[in-house]
């Protein structure tokens, strides 16, 4: 029977003994600065060690990092209507005659004016008095 199979038995020795790891103290204060600067980065504040021997511990393994407590929102407690806006009171119905009262259109009331050419592609050009009628048949502009 082989030393594997009986229960209980270890061949390889102490190997649950937790050996002491020598710290480099430059190489960790370098890293605790990068771990801080992470952690603002990616806006999580809290997470950063304050000293250095707490960033040494938490890598350690001797403590753990911190756990906020969940508390659940609650909206405050307000009025849905503000105390500061004025009331302003409806416009009355006596001073309006309807909905939307038709504006007159304009009408043109001198006498320069005598009437409308058509010219290139349906451009509607005004015809003074005085004006040459041939220039609006053969489409010339000036």
């Amino acid at each position: 029977m082989s030393m594997h199979m009986i229960k209980g038995v270890q061949v390889h020795g102490n190997s649950h003994k937790k050996k002491s790891k020598k710290i480099d103290m430059e190489k960790m204060y370098a890293e605790w600065r990068q771990y801080n600067k992470r952690m603002r980065k990616a806006y999580l504040h809290a997470a950063q060690f304050d000293s250095l021997q707490d960033y040494i511990d938490y890598r350690m393994g001797k403590t753990k990092t911190k756990k906020r407590e969940f508390k659940t929102y609650e909206p405050p407690k307000t009025n849905s209507r503000r105390d500061s806006t004025k009331e302003y009171p409806s416009l009355s119905t006596d001073s309006i005659p309807g909905p939307a009262a038709r504006t007159e259109s304009p009408k043109y009331s001198g006498d320069y004016i005598v009437g409308i050419a058509t010219m290139h592609k349906s451009n509607l050009v005004p015809v003074g008095r005085g004006d040459d009628p041939e220039n609006y048949s053969t489409m010339r502009r000036n």
